[in-house]
């Protein structure tokens, strides 16, 4: 009997200036395929229906899986099987799997989700709302009624405008993708929104009674930092995402240094913090080795809903939302006297026109003067004299409101109060 090759005489054969094919003695129809680089692969030949037909087997076989897959490809040909056009099926059915609505999420996350400020709640509401409805749907199959129903489901449980942030999201990825192949057409039309963002646009600005109000009712807590949250949103203007987010390592001295990474405009921004604004910092309580500053563990941000709606129903200030306090504290910054340039730096908006490319001054000084205005501003609404002119709105007498009074149970890890 012949015993054809060895692994060690495939591995000795010599590369020629041509591509050859080499038959296996030790197994009938098994070819090694030897490339003019030196590179070696297994193939098997075959007819089936009178057609001479070929197999090319996975690269990195040893000689003896490559034998076993040649009888196995064989033994198909004699049960009437074409083994290579099953090959082709298997492979179609990868080329599909590899191509769904998840795969390219997932490739789009993988490639900018580190470039985007957004990333992490891109990805939550991709895996919670996305992925258990049209992620196992190829790309080629994916219809606009697919789409449609999706965001259907997402309107009626969770609400108009988390639909419209969700189709904002995957029109995103689509767009993406087409800027890379050749031809990939978008299912997605326009109009084909849900939340009209316009006429929900926000306008409530907190009066002085309401502001008293909130600001009795979040004195120091050793309990929990959403207290000094409130204040710290009042005081900076800042967005909720950075303050319900931000860092200890952020806070270098009396200056909050947001990072281009964290901040909506892509900029570096450094925030000069007030005296009270400090005051409030050195308020939270604060866990060893924690690196968030308004979070029950150090680690997760704090969340707010529960909180919130306490806080409204001890005080009886109600129809307010967290961003309405960053609304507010822009109307105190304007109320203060303070230039409207600068109060518009002070929120972070970027400055647009000619002063944007050719002023570079980095405002820091007017910045703290403007800061601590509002503080005063704010200490003067709190601790209200004859002086006080009230922001127009219904203002009753306000109570005296303990932080005690809407003291909230949160389970977590012992904190320190610093």
């Amino acid at each position: 009997m012949t015993k054809g090759f060895t692994d060690i005489a495939i591995r000795n054969l010599a590369a020629g200036n041509t591509r050859r094919e080499i038959p296996d003695l030790g197994c009938a129809g098994l070819y090694v395929i030897v490339q003019p680089s030196g590179k070696k692969s297994y193939a098997v030949r075959f007819r089936f229906d009178g057609r001479p037909k070929k197999l090319t087997l996975p690269r990195g076989l040893t000689l003896a899986a490559a034998r076993k897959l040649a009888g196995d490809a064989l033994l198909a040909v004699e049960q009437g099987r074409d083994p290579a056009a099953a090959k082709a099926t298997r492979q179609k059915i990868k080329a599909a799997k590899a191509n769904t609505v998840q795969a390219l999420c997932e490739n789009y996350l993988t490639r900018e989700a580190g470039k985007l400020r957004t990333g992490h709640a891109r990805q939550r509401v991709l895996e919670r709302l996305v992925y258990p409805e049209i992620g196992g749907t190829t790309l080629a199959d994916l219809k606009r009624s697919h789409i449609v129903a999706m965001l259907d489901k997402i309107e009626d449980e969770c609400g108009a405008k988390m639909a419209d942030l969700t189709l904002a999201y995957v029109r995103k990825i689509f767009n993406w993708h087409a800027s890379r192949v050749d031809d990939f057409n978008s299912p997605l039309a326009r109009n084909m929104s849900r939340y009209d963002a316009k006429a929900h646009q926000g306008t409530r600005v907190l009066n002085d009674d309401e502001i008293r109000r909130l600001w009795d009712a979040t004195g120091p807590s050793e309990e929990s930092p959403f207290h000094a949250l409130i204040r710290f949103l009042l005081l900076t203007g800042a967005r909720r995402r950075e303050v319900t987010e931000l860092p200890w390592n952020e806070i270098d001295g009396t200056n909050w240094l947001l990072p281009a990474a964290r901040h909506k405009n892509k900029t570096d921004l450094t925030r000069p913090l007030s005296k009270t604004t400090m005051t409030v910092l050195r308020g939270v309580p604060t866990i060893a080795g924690g690196r968030l500053v308004f979070s029950l563990d150090g680690v997760h941000p704090l969340s707010l809903t529960e909180p919130t709606a306490a806080l409204k129903e001890a005080t009886g200030v109600a129809g307010w939302r967290v961003h309405d306090l960053r609304r507010t504290a822009r109307t105190l910054l304007s109320r203060a006297g303070v230039d409207s340039d600068i109060a518009e730096r002070c929120l972070g908006h970027t400055i647009s026109g000619v002063r944007r490319i050719y002023d570079h001054h980095n405002f820091h000084r007017e910045m703290l003067e403007a800061y601590e205005k509002l503080s005063a501003l704010i200490e003067r609404i709190t601790n209200p004299s004859d002086t006080v002119v009230a922001i127009r709105g219904n203002a009753e007498l306000s109570p005296q409101i303990s932080a005690d009074s809407i003291r909230l149970k949160y389970p977590g890890p012992e904190v320190n109060a610093g």
